[in-house]
C-alpha cells in the first residue's frame, strides 16, 4: 500500500510511484471538467493521464482499472457523501490495500483517515456517517496553522484538536502544516517537507516531530 497525503509532492516521488493513468475525484467550487484540466496540467509533467471519476458510467470499474488514485481538495463532507453515494469507499480501500498508489491533498487527505472529524471544513451536507476510507489508523488535520488572528475570539486549531482527542482518547491526530506530506508504504511512514508535524494524543504533551524522527508509532 502506497499513500501520499499532504499539500505538496516531490517530483521524484510522483515520477517513481505514479505512471500511466490515474483516476481523479474531487468536489470543486467550479466544474469537474475545469478541475480535471488543472490537475492534468500539473500531472502532465510526469507523463500521467488524468481521468476524472465523473466521466465514467461505472465508477467502481474505473477504480478497479486505475493504475493510481488521486483525490483532491474541496469540501470534505460533500466529498465523503459523494463517495458513499457512488459506493466507492470499499472499492478504493480494497484497491489501495492491494498496492495501488493513492495521492490525496486537503479533503483527499481527510478521507484517508478513520473519520473526517478533524477536517477544517463546514458541514454543508450530511454524509451517511463520518467514517471514511480508514487507510491509516490516525487522524490528520491538513493545513495546520499555529497562528491566531488578531481580534479573533474563536478557538485556535490547537484547541479544536485538543477537544477531539479528549473525546477520542485512543486516537492520534497529526497537525500537518503547509508544504509537508506523509509518505506511507506498507508499514513505514516518513514526513517530507521543511516543517515539523504536531502530534496530539489525549493526556500526553503535544509533540513537534521532524522528518528525521520516527513516526512509526502512528501506524499501530
Amino acid at each position: 500500500m502506497r499513500l501520499f497525503r499532504g499539500y505538496f509532492f516531490e517530483f521524484n516521488t510522483i515520477n517513481s510511484c505514479v505512471s500511466g493513468n490515474c483516476n481523479f475525484q474531487r468536489l470543486p467550487t467550479f466544474s469537474y471538467d475545469e478541475y480535471r484540466e488543472k490537475v492534468q496540467e500539473a500531472f502532465s509533467e510526469f507523463d500521467v493521464q488524468v481521468n476524472s471519476i465523473h466521466t465514467f458510467k461505472d465508477p467502481i470499474k474505473a477504480i478497479h482499472d486505475a493504475s493510481s488514485i488521486v483525490v483532491g481538495g474541496g469540501n470534505t463532507f460533500h466529498l465523503l457523501k459523494s463517495m458513499q453515494e457512488l459506493d466507492l469507499i470499499e472499492a478504493i480501500k480494497q484497491k489501495v490495500t492491494n498496492g495501488t498508489p493513492y495521492i490525496g491533498w486537503s479533503a483527499g487527505t481527510n478521507v484517508t483517515c478513520p473519520t473526517i472529524c478533524t477536517t477544517n471544513d463546514m458541514p454543508i451536507v450530511q454524509p451517511r456517517s463520518f467514517n471514511a476510507l480508514n487507510l491509516i489508523p490516525f487522524q490528520i488535520n491538513p493545513h495546520y496553522l499555529d497562528s491566531h488572528p488578531d481580534n479573533h475570539a474563536g478557538e485556535t486549531r490547537e484547541q479544536r484538536i485538543l477537544e477531539y482527542v479528549t473525546a477520542n482518547p485512543n486516537r492520534f491526530v497529526a497537525g500537518l502544516r503547509e508544504g509537508c506530506m506523509f509518505f506511507i508504504e506498507n508499514n513505514t511512514i516518513r514526513l517530507e517537507g521543511k516543517k515539523s508535524v504536531r502530534i496530539f494524543k489525549n493526556a500526553e504533551p503535544i509533540k513537534e516531530i521532524g522528518k528525521q524522527d520516527d513516526l512509526s508509532f502512528l501506524l499501530y
